[in-house]
């Protein structure tokens, strides 16, 4: 039977990617901070869907817990098929005055971390020759928003670079560039992004089963980049292809807006 390895699995889109996996019948491995929450996930997919769940303590900005992952990847006996590097959080501080160690914490969570479990997986998954590797990076690659959108340009340019590394070696690397998605990242970020009128929230939020389902097919299909939802995808190829000049005026935007 397949596993799966997801960090940040024990909520929001890491415990969605969790849920459809298991459904479909994958074993998995899950890491995260919060050893109850993880527990509780564990316990609900083991009795809903009868797969063996494995669940690591992991803190991802301690360089250790990574190498810890790292070396449950490469284990020879025990081999992962799908690494999803699917842990981060907000930081929407301004760069004049966020925090080194906070700006530090930043990378080592969302770049490096995930750099260093994808290594290791893409290591063990080309010498089996297959695998698949997930790294969700974010829409606000393409803006100029701050720090949050700084370190995740590196992750979406890190995972493409990856896959054309990989290319021909049987193991499939994608980048996902979600936008806002209905799960609690911008309340436990703190900031007001999600203050929209009810009316527009559906068109501004995905579900995060939505984005799953859409980060899986692209996978299937061998795509290196994907922007679920439609909407989204256009507002992504508007950044890209606008004069920065006025990406810059968007991003003030919506810098503006969450403070």
């Amino acid at each position: 039977m397949a596993t799966a390895l997801i960090t940040g699995g024990s909520v929001g889109l890491g415990r969605a990617f969790a849920r459809r996996l298991a459904r479909d019948g994958w074993d998995l491995v899950l890491a995260s901070r919060d050893q109850d929450g993880l527990e509780q996930v564990a316990s609900d997919l083991r009795s809903i869907h009868g797969v063996a769940v494995e669940v690591i303590r992991s803190d991802l900005s301690e360089r250790g817990d990574s190498l810890r992952l790292a070396a449950r990847l490469e284990d020879p006996d025990r081999p992962v098929d799908l690494l999803v590097n699917n842990a981060g959080f907000g930081i929407h501080d301004p760069l004049a005055t966020c925090s080194v160690e906070r700006l530090a914490r930043a990378v080592e969570v969302m770049d490096l971390a995930p750099a260093i479990l994808a290594a290791a997986a893409a290591r063990a998954m080309r010498e089996r020759g297959r695998g698949g590797i997930v790294n969700i990076t974010s829409s606000a690659a393409v803006l100029r928003t701050g720090a949050y959108a700084a370190v995740k340009a590196w992750a979406t340019v890190y995972s493409q670079s990856l896959a054309i590394e990989l290319a021909d070696s049987g193991v499939r690397v994608l980048a996902v560039m979600p936008g806002w998605i209905e799960t609690e990242f911008h309340k436990r970020a703190g900031i007001q992004a999600n203050a929209f009128p009810a009316a527009l929230k559906p068109l501004v939020y995905v579900p995060a089963d939505q984005v799953v389902d859409q980060a899986l097919e692209a996978l299937a299909k061998g795509k290196t980049t994907c922007v679920p939802t439609k909407r989204w995808a256009a507002a992504v190829w508007l950044a890209r292809v606008i004069p920065e000049s006025l990406n810059r005026k968007v991003s003030a935007a919506l810098t503006d807006s969450r403070t």
